[in-house]
Parts: C-alpha cells; sequence; structure tokens
C-alpha cells in the first residue's frame, strides 16, 4: 500500500494534499500533478511512501526538472511506481526496454554466454523484467532537501517514518499528518 502527498510552499508556510497516483505513468505525470497544486513557481515536495519497505521524494522547483531521491532502489524496483522512479533516474524510456531485451547490461546479447554469473552481484529487476545492475540502497538527489532543512546525511540515514521526519524538519508536519 502507497502513502502519497504533495507539499506545496507558500508564503503562509506549506499546504498539503494527498496525491491520486492512479493517473501516474511517468515521472513527467508527477511533476505535473505537483506543478498543479503550486502557487505560482514554488516549490512542490511530493512524497511516495511504501509500507516503509521504501521511500521517494520527488522536488519539483516551477519548470525546473524534478528532482529524485529513492531510500532503497532495490526495494523501490520490486514496486511499479518505485520502478518508474528508477527509469528515470538511470535514464531509460520505453525505447530502451525494447533495446535492454535484446542486449543484457554486460555487454552479451541474447543468445551468447555470461561469462560471468555472480550470485552475490546486487541487482535490480526494472519494470521491463531484465536485471540490471545497481547499486543496492540509495539512489537519486540526495541534496534535494539541503536548502529546506534536510541535508544529504540526514537524508541517507533516515528510515522507519522517514516522512514524518522530513515534515517536522520542513516545519510541516501537522499539515502533512492532516492527510494522511
Amino acid at each position: 500500500m502507497y502513502f502519497a502527498a504533495l507539499l506545496a510552499r507558500t508564503e503562509d508556510g506549506w499546504e498539503a494534499s494527498d496525491m491520486e497516483l492512479d493517473e501516474v505513468e511517468t515521472l513527467s505525470d508527477l511533476a505535473d500533478l505537483a506543478r498543479e497544486a503550486a502557487l505560482d513557481d514554488d516549490t512542490v515536495v511530493a512524497f511516495i511512501e511504501q509500507e516503509d519497505a521504501w521511500f521517494g521524494v520527488i522536488r519539483v522547483d516551477g519548470e525546473d526538472d524534478p528532482r529524485v531521491f529513492l531510500s532503497n532502489a532495490a526495494a523501490a524496483s520490486r514496486s511499479s511506481y518505485g520502478a518508474m522512479l528508477i527509469d528515470e533516474l538511470l535514464g531509460r524510456d520505453d525505447d530502451d526496454a525494447d533495446d535492454l531485451d535484446s542486449l543484457n547490461l554486460d555487454g552479451t546479447e541474447d543468445g551468447e554466454p555470461e561469462t560471468d554469473n555472480d550470485p552475490d552481484d546486487d541487482t535490480i529487476e526494472a519494470v521491463n523484467g531484465s536485471e540490471n545492475h545497481a547499486t543496492v540502497g540509495p539512489l537519486g538527489d540526495t541534496a534535494l532537501l539541503t536548502d529546506l532543512g534536510v541535508g544529504e546525511k540526514e537524508l541517507l540515514a533516515l528510515d522507519g517514518d522517514a516522512l514524518a521526519t522530513i515534515a517536522d524538519s520542513l516545519g510541516c508536519t501537522e499539515v502533512l499528518e492532516a492527510v494522511r
């Protein structure tokens, strides 16, 4: 089960709204939802959390490209929304998925034997079903909340109810809890 919310910064503080993910298929869709919640070109922070397995923070500042952080890429890869964000972070699109079906990331094409079948390799499984080598753990922009009071080290150390900790640092715990 997911929890998703938008926090829009205003002159009077932060305003929260819950976010419907039904129509979200890409990071662009998510950024559009965030921009709709913004007043003028103010900052909007979107939170996605899946039952303490992983959380994602997406920051949208006006028309700038969204900035994304995922707490645990391996756990997020097993989720449709997490996998979508991983694909965006790694620069994959639908055309890349077709290419990845015929070419493994280790450089071998389908039908060629792989020379290294190390079972200890950390891998994540992408939406298209191919295995892609990636770092297990955090992925993305660890500095996306630094100017808002959540430093890189603090963001990387979060676990448990991370979104409440972030909201506390932003000064909007009550606003976030109202939509939770």
